[in-house]
């Protein structure tokens, strides 16, 4: 099994979203994370699709993506020519005397402090999967309360556009 990232260009609509999903949920594949948002153009929207499957069932995703009315293009982000990104909020546990210590890992993985009370703090970390895992499992000793991440979003490195899945492939 693989990890497999696609970016989705569909026609900005309400349900295209449910569409996509329920088309995952009726072939039994399993998403591991799905972002969407508008694009530059208002009328379409980008969704990021992060499933982990085997080669197989890949195509059978890209050959049943391609056959909905609302997906424009669909385009696969390999992580040598893509850049991916993923926004987590961390709390910890941090009383006064624990602070200086969680605030000195928070530096080395570049988060920003969003918010601190007496005894928590929350953090807001970006960048890659790993990035925010390896932050995850430090800040772990010293308790962690919640945990959200977005899920990875994705744009190809240059000039390279999605294209339409050829179903001749």
């Amino acid at each position: 099994m693989a990890r497999h990232t696609l970016s989705v260009l569909v026609n900005n609509h309400m349900g295209v979203l449910s569409r996509v999903s329920g088309l995952f949920s009726r072939r039994g594949f399993s998403i591991e994370s799905i972002v969407s948002g508008t694009t530059e153009d208002r009328e379409l929207a980008r969704m990021t699709i992060v499933v982990e499957c085997d080669d197989v069932e890949f195509e059978q995703i890209k050959h049943q993506l391609a056959k909905l009315m609302d997906v424009q293009a669909i385009s696969e982000c390999f992580e040598d020519n893509s850049v991916q990104r993923e926004l987590a909020l961390v709390k910890v546990d941090c009383p006064a005397k624990k602070r200086t210590e969680v605030l000195e890992i928070a530096n080395i993985f570049r988060a920003h402090v969003i918010d601190v009370t007496s005894s928590t703090v929350i953090f807001e970390v970006t960048g890659d999967r790993g990035k925010i895992t390896a932050m995850i499992k430090m800040l772990d000793e010293f308790g962690i309360k919640e945990v959200i991440r977005t899920g990875t979003v994705a744009l190809d490195r240059g000039l390279g556009q999605l294209k339409k899945y050829n179903l001749e492939n």
